[in-house]
């Protein structure tokens, strides 16, 4: 299993050159035009990339939803941009590929409204958290989140009367 593992990870570049050498002699410096295009898109896509994902993290975080999807879209990009960056057509390929992938749900689901079917309240112990995931400290955090959140509108008025005199 390692010989193969091996082989590949140096038949890789072989190929990767082959390839290359091949194009070049059939478009000539269209290549290296290719190339040159690629390096830029690559270099852009991971600059996009790093500017836009904390506003995904933060998306994802006021949806209740759990941050790994954002995360994990934002780790696609940017090998896929690095991907880019490298000089090969076999590269650009896999970047393509990772690029067209559409992102999965995460397994592990960041909602806290959402209760234990597969267990009545009555069987969960009391020192458990509610969610098959929580721990306490993301009990406590979702607990103070609801009380900052759920606030009436109108929390900054004053009762009081009010008498005008000129």
């Amino acid at each position: 299993m390692r010989f193969v593992i091996m082989l590949a990870v140096l038949g890789f570049p072989v190929a990767e050159i082959w390839v290359l050498i091949s194009l070049a002699n059939i478009y000539g410096w269209w290549v290296v035009l290719y190339l040159v295009v690629m390096i830029v898109l690559g270099l852009q896509l991971i600059r996009n990339e790093k500017a836009l994902i904390t506003g995904h993290l933060m998306q994802s975080l006021l949806q209740k939803q759990s941050p790994l999807k954002a995360l994990f879209g934002s780790a696609r990009n940017i090998i896929a941009g690095i991907l880019l960056i490298i000089p090969g057509v076999l590269t650009d390929v896999v970047a393509a590929v990772l690029l067209l992938m559409p992102v999965k749900k995460p397994v592990i689901s960041y909602n806290p409204s959402a209760t234990n079917t597969s267990t009545s309240r009555e069987s969960v112990r009391a020192d458990e958290p509610e969610h098959a995931f929580e721990t306490p400290r993301e009990t406590a955090y979702q607990e103070r989140y609801q009380k900052a959140h759920n606030k009436a509108a109108n929390d900054n008025v004053i009762e009081g009367e009010f008498k005008r005199e000129d």
